[in-house]
């Protein structure tokens, strides 16, 4: 996962990094292993203790508390799938509350060491990370964000910008502007708290949410560490041990807050035409062919394209709007299969052309919700295909409410899914391999796809065998040729490709073996190159190749996350590292060029990672206009929808992307999104990326 892999940290105080933290070698854990981390025997009885949980299930636990020095302590650890930080911060405060100096030593989700540190002497700012270091003189008040920092520092960011009028400086860059929005009473065990919640902005593409409590910081007589209260969210929260009952009322007001502001944002971005529309004089992307028709009209009734002709003049049309398309290619909405999304991706796609994504797993009461709001018009985003995530419970259990143990279980699992109305499952990495069977049985038993990530103890051979549809990830596919690699519902999966994938033989027999099962079963393959090549191409402190193009028109502080993406190779492996990126991309070619159907899926930042995946597409030798029939046409066939979307053809949906260049020659103009049409709706890129602070 990307979008969210971090879960709780994006939505509390880490940037929201694009792509994968800092990697090493993973701790060991014994099947069966609990999944929650115990507590460290040296945090004192008197620290505040917060639980941690992922998708309901507890995961962790932060502690907060003031040494008798007067220095603030914070602890935090979590366990995701084997992955999670341990890490101590200790910070100096000022009068108001503001960080004089910090440290913070442990570990990163990845298991990588951190040693970050902080210092503010009479305006001297100093600060020194793994990916970072830098000094800055500031006249006025300034708050660092740090790298892997608690999610209670949310409390001292917002103390800090309330001290100073609202909002203040960022080091090393940006502004936070903080605000608050509505408060709440909350009980649990017989006490009641007063909690109010706050946006912070200036750390995403769009507000941060935080609730406080307001009492807790004027109360002087007390020694109170924070006053922090909780960051909730349908993927993960942190609040009080023993308040877990008030994450339901806390998410339900936040909802409100943040479904207002979609709901002004989806009258202000979204552009009717009642009387239609016109793409004049458009060099049209015929989806079918390949090809480019040059100098079409493209007449749009509705939410359906009307007439596609190369004469202008419509007599149904008395006033459409008509949109200029000389020299610009016209193409239908584009398909990223490999997403999760969140709260800033409809506004990041559609700015991108993407017009609809394939959800591979996400909290199912909030993809819904959010996909009726779409629907209604109360939010911009894209059409959602629905995929159901399933695994096995266990310490490296996926971030999902759907565990299953047994085979009723995980046949209940795939008819709720059905009943819900989704159309494919995803397999986790922690199913048991005895329950893959039934799953897939029952998933084909309801006209269901089947795909997924390749369970531990099986080969991708194996899950084909059985009746896989598709295969998420590239690494899964190479992991097939290493089957003592046995442990691959852990970090394993990432570290161990970026070591062994440089010395695959393409043309062995047990290679051409593999590629010759994938024929024969008509295998889908979601490849998500671009994780791949942030993970094994960058370095920590590097913006990875596929977003430098991009990087100094994004947020301060989402431009600094870019410089986490990469993974840290053992010693002496970093050049391995990067040919076996190489070598997948060769690896790709030879796929494609073997027959095989190539999705485009991301599983990384929304919008600008869709086209980075086509570029790596034509890197990997497949021709543009293949590419741009896969990322349209041909997904729409994958998920039997291509009735109605996929080309621009009359009577389709009205899906369409307007890009400045011809995309079927470089594949790279695809960046230059000029208008987006999504169900007859006009959005114009520039006004999207304002709204989500990109340099439009």
């Amino acid at each position: 996962m990307t979008a969210r892999k971090w879960l709780l940290f994006s939505l509390l105080f880490c940037l929201a990094s694009p792509a994968w933290p800092q990697a090493a070698q993973p701790e060991s854990a014994q099947p069966g292993a609990s999944a929650v981390p115990a507590l460290p025997a040296d945090i004192p009885p008197s620290a505040e203790r917060y639980s941690l949980r992922i998708m309901g299930n507890l995961a962790g636990q932060q502690a907060a508390w003031t040494a008798p020095d007067g220095t603030l302590h914070l602890f935090l650890q979590f366990n995701d799938r084997g992955r999670g930080p341990k890490t101590t911060s200790i910070l100096k405060l000022d009068s108001a509350g503001t960080p004089l100096s910090e440290t913070i030593q442990g570990n990163d989700y990845l298991k990588s060491p951190v040693d970050e540190l902080f210092t503010n002497a009479n305006g001297a700012t100093h600060w020194k990370n793994n990916a970072e270091k830098g000094e800055k003189k500031i006249t006025a008040p300034a708050f660092y964000v740090p790298l892997n920092g608690a999610p209670a520092e949310t409390a001292l960011l917002a103390q800090a910008a309330l001290h100073n009028g609202g909002k203040i400086a960022l080091l090393p860059a940006g502004e936070a502007r903080v605000q608050r929005e509505t408060a709440l009473d909350v009980e649990a065990a017989s006490k009641k708290k007063h909690v109010a919640l706050y946006s912070i902005a200036g750390l995403d593409f769009a507000p941060t949410y935080i609730w406080l409590e307001e009492d807790k910081a004027q109360d002087k007589s007390k020694n109170n560490a924070t006053n922090f209260f909780a960051s909730v969210d349908s993927w993960g929260s942190i609040i009080p041990e023993g308040w877990e009952s008030a994450v339901k009322p806390l998410l339900a007001a936040q909802d409100e807050v943040k479904n207002s502001r979609s709901t002004v944002l989806a009258a202000k971005l979204a552009h009717h035409a009642p009387d239609g529309i016109i793409f004049a004089h458009a060099n049209v992307f015929d989806a079918e062919t390949g090809k480019i028709i040059p100098d079409e009209d493209v007449f749009l009734q509705g939410n359906r394209i009307s007439v596609v002709t190369s004469g202008f003049g419509h007599p149904g049309m008395m006033h459409p709007q008509v949109i200029d398309a000389h020299n610009k290619t016209l193409l239908p909405g584009l398909w990223d299969m490999h997403a999760h999304v969140g709260d800033n991706d409809g506004l990041l796609n559609l700015a991108a052309g993407v017009t609809t994504v394939r959800d591979l797993a996400n909290d199912t009461d909030s993809l819904l919700a959010r996909r009726q709001r779409i629907a209604d018009g109360k939010e911009v985003g894209t059409r959602i295909v629905l995929a159901g995530i399933i695994d096995g419970r266990g310490p490296y259990q996926g971030p999902t409410k759907v565990l299953v143990s047994s085979e009723a279980e995980a046949r209940a699992a795939v008819d709720n899914y059905k009943k819900l109305g989704y159309v494919q499952i995803k397999i986790y990495s922690s199913v048991p391999p005895a329950l893959v069977p039934a799953i897939i049985d029952e998933a084909h038993k309801n006209g269901l796809r089947v795909s997924g990530h390749i369970p531990a103890e099986m080969t991708a051979a194996q899950c084909v065998d059985l009746g896989f549809d598709e295969i998420q990830h590239i690494n899964f596919l190479v992991l097939n040729f290493f089957p003592e690699i046995k442990d691959t519902n852990t970090i394993t999966r990432l570290t161990k490709p970026g070591e062994i994938t440089a010395g695959l033989d393409l043309n062995s027999p047990k290679v051409q073996s593999f590629i010759k099962l994938l024929q024969d079963h008509h295998t889908k393959l979601d490849l998500t190159l671009t994780v791949f090549e942030d993970q094994y191409m960058t370095r920590i402190g590097q913006i990875s190749p596929g977003f430098q193009q991009v990087a100094d028109l994004l947020p301060a502080q989402v431009r600094r996350g870019l410089l986490t993406a990469g993974m840290t190779p053992p010693k002496g492996m970093e050049d391995t590292y990067k040919k076996s990126f190489a070598k997948m991309l060769d690896f790709a070619g030879l796929l494609y060029r073997s027959g095989l159907e190539i999705e485009d899926g991301t599983d990384n930042m929304a919008g600008f990672a869709l086209h980075r995946e086509l570029e790596l597409d034509v890197q990997a030798g497949i021709p543009p206009a293949q590419v741009l029939q896969d990322a349209t046409l041909n997904a729409a066939k994958i998920m039997s929808m291509d009735k109605d979307l996929g080309s621009i053809t009359p009577g389709k949906l009205a899906d369409l992307t307007l890009v400045d260049g011809d995309p079927t020659k470089n594949i790279s103009d695809i960046r230059k999104t000029a208008v987006v049409v999504k169900d007859g709706v006009l959005y114009y890129p520039k006004e999207l990326y304002t709204e989500l602070g990109v340099v439009p």
